[in-house]
């Protein structure tokens, strides 16, 4: 279906790629994309949309969300009554669909959709789910996408970096890109989970696991030189050792460290759309749920905030970007690649729990979980999540998240917004839970209140250009994607106290436009578009690859399926969207 034509009349604009700040603008859109304007007769034919005394933003960009994939459905199958939680019923245009914390395909698109967002990426594809992650993806509607692949376990990897052949495991990296059509690295507990395979996980940095005798620093440092060497759009995405253990911040600090001298490169084969600031990212490391990484004290009888040390690191630091893991309270389901990190929340919780071991790639774990105000570690961890955001003095250099749906599912950002934006929304909940949350971390006496400006950043800007897609992502300059969310929120009368109406504003976009379709309108679905599957179609110089792959085929017969059916066809994604990176020396 032909991208329509429309002409967003007199909103206030924040669009920070372009330095916009509430401005009073027209934003116009032509074949899907950011005109800087509509001849006469064009607007004739062009839709209205009247945004007097509204906020128009780009659409949000989510950089890291767990939304599909096996892991994702074990959350599901755990998870029975959280699906009379959260309901949407069929449309003569929508399927039904349910869940609070992991919801359906179907319903999370929508839900993202009536939000604002336009753009998601899935946080963690295991290679041999990759298949069933991309079926997911394929129905999930809405939402363009795209993932990540877990390599921070893998066994070929673990083999080349020990010995030091960066080349052949660049030229791995990049094959497997284009094999499992993934987007970015992503490196989860390295080394550690492929001791939980035999019952075991490495402690710091500098401890050798079982077997392949390779530490997380070499993991790390290696993956973040091949993410450069290969010229990927996005950082190296980290998920730290030791996470979710008191006194792990000492652990992730020290591994956000270790790249500080790798400079970002990107070779990315783009056509940039007109932006003020630099759309390029600036970082070589990508710090997830900085909050779950930033565990302070020894034990969790003095259990503290440890933000501090990563946000005095990340504040004086130009290659690190982080995202929150923010924590709203109320029900999530714990899932990740990190299997010995759920299985202890499994033993300190007596929750049902479920684990898996992905054969030489990666394992992962579940857990059903509840985060109370009156616990006093959860307390704190909600607490953290907001310092990381505010105790960072450029906003550039964070993203909100809250980690959906570890923290708690993506449904509650608003509310995040509102703690955001409101110091008196932060001291009534405060107010609400356990002392510790004012006596073991500094939030209290934070002062900062953030402006729709800054929410901007955090949720479209900072994102997209993290990953590489500020060329048509998170912008609304000449060229980009026509993807804009408007709020029923005039700037000129905000009132950031209301936070109530805050949290119902950003719940339900007036109107969220993708591809100047106008998609969402206060909740209710208008149009299904056409979404695109972003993957990383990485070309490598010489001759690696034929020697790489001679070797691989060696190794596969560890594998329990064969090569032929391992990588993951085309027809799995929807309207794939290669883009193209020419790396190697």
């Amino acid at each position: 279906m032909m991208a329509a034509t429309i002409a967003i009349k007199n909103g206030h604009i924040f669009d920070p790629l372009n330095e916009i700040n509430g401005d009073v603008m027209d934003i116009f859109i032509k074949d899907g994309k950011v005109v800087r304007e509509l001849s006469s007769s064009e607007m004739k034919d062009a839709k209205v949309v009247d945004a007097t005394h509204m906020t128009v933003m780009p659409g949000g960009v989510d950089s890291h969300s767990h939304v599909a994939g096996a892991k994702v459905n074990a959350g599901r199958l755990m998870r029975p009554e959280d699906h009379y939680k959260w309901i949407r019923k069929k449309t003569p245009l929508t399927h039904s669909g349910s869940g609070y914390t992991v919801p359906s395909v179907y319903l999370g698109g929508y839900e993202y959709s009536a939000m604002g967002y336009t753009t998601v990426f899935e946080a963690a594809i295991p290679p041999m789910e990759a298949r069933h992650t991309h079926e997911e993806m394929r129905s999930t509607p809405m939402l363009d996408m795209g993932g990540y692949l877990v390599l921070g376990n893998n066994w070929f990897l673990m083999r080349y970096l020990r010995d030091g052949d960066i080349e052949r495991a660049a030229a791995y990296v990049a094959w497997m890109m284009k094999t499992h059509k993934t987007y970015g690295i992503k490196c989860v507990n390295p080394c550690g989970v492929e001791n939980w395979g035999w019952g075991k996980n490495v402690s710091s940095i500098d401890e050798a696991n079982i077997h392949f005798e390779i530490t997380p620093r070499d993991m790390i440092h290696g993956l973040c030189e091949i993410n450069e060497l290969l010229s990927m759009p996005m950082s190296m995405h980290l998920h730290a050792n030791n996470l979710g253990h008191p006194g792990c911040w000492e652990t992730t600090r020290e591994s956000i460290e270790i790249p500080e001298n790798i400079k970002a490169r990107t070779d990315i084969d783009v056509e940039w759309a007109e932006t003020k600031v630099d759309p390029q990212r600036k970082q070589s490391v990508y710090l997830t749920h900085a909050q779950f990484n930033s565990f302070g004290g020894t034990s969790w009888g003095d259990f503290e905030s440890g933000t501090k040390k990563i946000i005095d690191y990340v504040n004086k630091s130009d290659h690190v970007v982080m995202d929150s893991g923010c924590v709203p309270f109320g029900e999530a389901t714990v899932m990740t690649g990190d299997g010995p990190a759920i299985h202890d929340l499994h033993v300190l919780t007596g929750n049902k729990w479920s684990n898996t071991d992905v054969e030489l790639e990666c394992g992962a774990g579940v857990l059903p979980f509840t985060y109370l105000k009156k616990n006093p570690v959860h307390s704190v961890q909600w607490a953290m999540g907001l310092e990381v955001l505010l105790g960072v003095t450029d906003v550039w250099k964070s993203i909100m998240t809250t980690d959906s749906p570890n923290g708690g599912p993506f449904v509650t950002y608003p509310k995040i917004i509102a703690w955001l934006m409101s110091r008196q929304a932060r001291e009534d909940t405060f107010n609400e839970c356990h002392k510790w949350a004012s006596d073991r971390s500094d939030l209290r006496a934070v002062d900062r209140e953030m402006s729709l400006y800054d929410i901007a950043v955090l949720t479209r800007a900072t994102p997209s250009r993290a990953i590489g897609m500020a060329h048509r992502k998170g912008s609304l300059g000449v060229g980009a994607d026509g993807d804009v969310a408007i709020y029923d929120i005039d700037p000129t009368r905000l009132e950031v106290n209301e936070s109530e109406k805050i949290i119902r504003t950003f719940q339900n976009a007036e109107y969220t436009i993708k591809d100047g379709e106008i998609v969402s309108r206060r909740g209710e679905i208008m149009a299904i578009p056409e979404k695109r599957t972003y993957y990383a179609d990485v070309k490598v110089k010489g001759d690696g690859e034929k020697e790489m792959l001679a070797d691989v085929n060696k190794w596969f017969k560890y594998y329990t399926i064969g090569f032929a059916n391992y990588p993951t066809p085309e027809k799995y994604l929807s309207n794939p969207t290669p883009i193209k990176v020419n790396g190697g020396r």
